[in-house]
């Protein structure tokens, strides 16, 4: 049985002008990770990154953490749906009274999400919903027919790409997937990691978003 460790990158910097940069905690956050799965004995045969800055500083410090010395295989494949055309395509939305700007910012971002999946292959943005889904299940499916038998790897890669996998093992048709990737994405944990397996009945989800190795001043969803 092999074994497939998913993880999201660590913080990253929520409301600069350059969000894909890991903030100190996300460094922190992901040192640690690395330092707890080497203490389990997590010894992996593949490393894989998405190609976004933060995915590759993540999985910088998850090595110094662990003491690995394994090459990080980058595969696009994981990255990130862009955040930041979804959000500017829906337009900023108008604050209620009372809110406070973190349920304003999740307002908005439900609402935009919903808005590009609703969009089909609308022109508006570089790339649908489900070519985001097709990418990320193809990502998953290169790296099961490469990985050993009995091996484990280990992927640096984002939320949205998280959900979606874990979704796609759960659910058994698009409209289930993607109304459980709607509830999955926004409670996705820095560094959370989701575990799958591959035996003989098939790739199967054996956990999702475990945080035990961050301490709760280290614990953060963005």
């Amino acid at each position: 049985m092999s074994r497939i460790l998913l993880v999201r990158h660590g913080q990253a910097s929520f409301g600069a002008a350059d969000y894909d940069d890991l903030s100190p905690t996300g460094h922190e956050q992901s040192r640690v990770l690395g330092a707890a799965l080497a203490a389990r004995g997590v010894v992996p045969d593949r490393v894989v990154a998405g190609q976004m800055r933060r995915h590759e500083q993540t999985a910088a410090a998850l090595l110094d953490g662990s003491g690995w010395s394994a090459d990080v295989r980058v595969d696009a494949g994981w990255n990130e749906l862009d955040h930041v055309q979804v959000l500017d395509v829906h337009g900023t939305p108008t604050s209620r009274e009372g809110e406070s700007g973190t349920a304003v910012f999740q307002r908005w971002f439900e609402e935009a999400t919903r808005r590009w999946i609703a969009a089909g292959d609308d022109d508006a943005y570089d790339e649908s919903f489900g070519a985001f889904t097709s990418r990320v299940d193809a990502a998953l499916s290169r790296l099961v027919d490469d990985l050993p038998e009995k091996g484990t790897a280990v992927v640096l890669t984002s939320g949205g790409a998280i959900a979606w996998t874990v979704a796609a093992l759960l659910a058994d048709d698009t409209a289930a997937r993607t109304d459980l990737w709607l509830r999955l994405n926004p409670v996705s944990i820095n560094t959370g990691t989701s575990t799958i397996v591959r035996g003989r009945r098939g790739t199967t989800l054996v956990s999702f978003n475990a945080a035990d190795h961050l301490s709760p001043d280290l614990l953060t969803y963005r």
